[in-house]
């Protein structure tokens, strides 16, 4: 394995609001990726960059992941995470959760457990119990102005990928799902292959949108098979939205970095609040 340039990038979510308070934007994009960056200026793993971005984000009540996550039809938060790390490929993912403040983190938790890759529902509560993973209540998940946007229909997702001294990759991403969207739906974000991936010798991928259209190609894994092909961050990034709005039928966005740290971002949808930093930036850098 070939030592790669340590870098993150983080994304808020392809459906985000640029006209609704985008000093928040700003701020909560900025210090996610200032936590990340903080793990890997020590030379940290990338998997702890990308779990302490993402915990950001899902502490930040502006983005739809952890505290501030969209409702259900029955008012109800309802969250889905995925991390993955690329020199094993071990993963952890959660669905339907909502009585712990960080998936990310349990997901994390559940991906070094190594029992299991994926659980949802009660079956994660009890494993978020039995790992130590601290629980809240569901109450303090719930935003007012959630309250207020409940039938807006609006998909978002928060996301990060790094890459650490040693070249290994990670990627992870966690999202508050589809507003006004049934109990028990479940989108690509905590599907490896569809919102996540990571091969240390390829790149990783985190993915944000239309969560069914995410999944109907694979988005995470097609992208880096067509980063394989064409060997340009940036152009295989482009072509997989194009995949995504064609053989998907449906819009998004994602956020990747290859094995050379290079890093790229694509989206079909208006917005997309995306950050990076490497050893290049003094600072993080934000593309909004």
């Amino acid at each position: 394995m070939t030592s790669g340039v340590p870098a993150l990038i983080v994304h808020g979510g392809a459906g985000a609001d640029p006209a609704e308070a985008p000093d928040e934007l700003r701020e909560g994009i900025r210090d996610a990726v200032a936590a990340g960056w903080r793990v890997l200026a020590r030379d940290g793993r990338a998997l702890d960059a990308v779990e302490a971005a993402v915990c950001v984000l899902e502490d930040h009540p502006r983005f739809n992941a952890g505290r501030g996550s969209v409702l259900t039809t029955a008012g109800t938060v309802e969250m889905d995470a995925s991390i993955m790390e690329g020199d094993t490929l071990d993963n952890g993912a959660v669905a339907c959760v909502s009585e712990v403040r960080h998936p990310i983190s349990l997901a994390r938790r559940i991906l070094e457990d190594g029992q299991h890759s994926f659980l949802v529902g009660a079956g994660a509560i009890a494993q978020a119990q039995r790992l130590g993973v601290p629980l809240c209540d569901p109450a303090e998940l719930v935003t007012e102005r959630q309250r207020r946007r409940r039938e807006a229909m609006q998909p978002g997702t928060v996301g990060a990928v790094a890459i650490d001294r040693l070249g290994t990759i990670a990627a992870g991403t966690s999202t508050g799902g589809l507003a006004g969207q049934l109990p028990g739906r479940v989108g690509d974000a905590p599907l490896i292959g569809c919102g996540t991936y990571a091969e240390s010798s390829l790149g990783g991928v985190s993915c944000t949108g239309d969560g069914e259209a995410a999944i109907r190609v694979a988005l995470a894994r097609r992208t880096l098979e067509i980063l394989k092909t064409v060997d340009d961050p940036g152009h295989a990034a482009e072509i997989a939205i194009s995949v995504l709005v064609e053989e998907g039928r449906g819009h998004g966005g994602l956020i990747l970095l290859d094995w050379k740290g290079r890093a790229a971002w694509a989206h079909s949808t208006p917005f997309m609040p995306v950050g990076l930093q490497s050893r290049h930036h003094a600072h993080p850098v934000l593309s909004f």
